[in-house]
């Protein structure tokens, strides 16, 4: 003899809410997992920091010089300067928006889990299913912003309409199709173990990339600390160095300076806002051990 209707419709509904939980939880399991999100907030934090410079492809190519002969030029020689800068300008609007975007999408993946995990939570097979329809779409949405999210961790291809090549220089042919895309460098960091002051110098060495050229040029601004109790000004200079380690001389025993590393500007950087920052203070006899007295991170 068969079970009653509405013992079979118990068993329909259990499985439906067996069958439906298990798939939100998988989801959360998953692409939701916290682990995962906090390797994507960290993945958009680092992005945040680095320096965003314009790619040309190709970088080269071939134009008229003044005795009319085809020569083989780098675009950056015979780029128009008006015409590179607002390409420039497009870059790094659509770097913060980028930057932009990503971190909205993580807020928005963020509070998704927490209604999901609440959602699961729900014991009661009736009211479970009654919210499911609302929840299923909750969950194809979160799926969509994060496949949005990992397509916008990458620098990306810009669509601009200006001719970046003079037509003085192409001689009357057409403008050579030129692509722009965004590509990205890590910020120098500087290593608080191999940086220290001396009496009137300090060594500093910063890390970056594992490939970086040793003709790289790093900016370095350098500051005397003073508190609003001394009347000596504090006073500071940059200098530009393409050695790391470097040493920096003419220093005062006794004081604080404020160190700051940055990659030097070039004509494809679109984007820099972050900056790493060291304090020093130098010994006041040769014999006094350094110390390194606080770091900072600045915008």
């Amino acid at each position: 003899m068969g079970q009653p209707q509405e013992e079979q419709d118990n068993d329909a509904s259990m499985e439906q809410y067996l069958r439906n939980k298990n798939l939100v939880l998988d989801f959360l399991r998953s692409d939701l997992n916290p682990h995962h999100l906090q390797y994507h907030w960290n993945k958009v934090h680092l992005l945040k920091k680095c320096y965003f410079y314009l790619k040309f492809e190709p970088r080269h190519v071939c134009v008229r010089d003044q005795n009319n002969m085809m020569i083989f030029a780098d675009i950056l020689q015979i780029a128009n300067p008006c015409q590179l800068q607002k390409i420039k300008k497009v870059g790094k609007k659509q770097t913060e928006i980028q930057l932009a975007l990503l971190t909205e999408l993580l807020e928005q993946l963020e509070r998704g889990r927490e209604e999901l995990s609440r959602y699961v939570q729900i014991c009661d097979v009736e009211t479970f299913l009654s919210q499911w329809d609302s929840n299923i779409k909750r969950v194809l949405k979160l799926s969509m912003f994060f496949n949005k999210l990992i397509s916008l961790e990458e620098p990306r291809k810009l669509h601009v309409k200006h001719s970046l090549v003079s037509q003085i220089h192409l001689g009357g042919a057409l403008h050579p199709p030129i692509s722009f895309s965004l590509y990205t460098k890590k910020p120098p960091i500087f290593d608080r173990i191999e940086s220290f002051a001396c009496q009137t110098w300090a060594q500093l060495k910063w890390f970056t990339e594992s490939q970086e050229s040793h003709l790289e040029r790093w900016q370095l601004e350098i500051k005397l600390v003073t508190d609003d109790t001394q009347t000596e000004p504090g006073y500071g200079r940059t200098q530009e160095v393409i050695s790391n380690p470097c040493v920096i001389n003419h220093l005062l025993p006794g004081r604080l300076y404020e160190f700051k590393v940055r990659r030097s500007d070039t004509h494809t950087l679109v984007y820099s806002q972050w900056h790493d920052c060291i304090i020093l203070k130098t010994k006041t006899h040769p014999a006094e051990d350094s110390t390194i007295l606080s770091h900072c991170q600045r915008q």
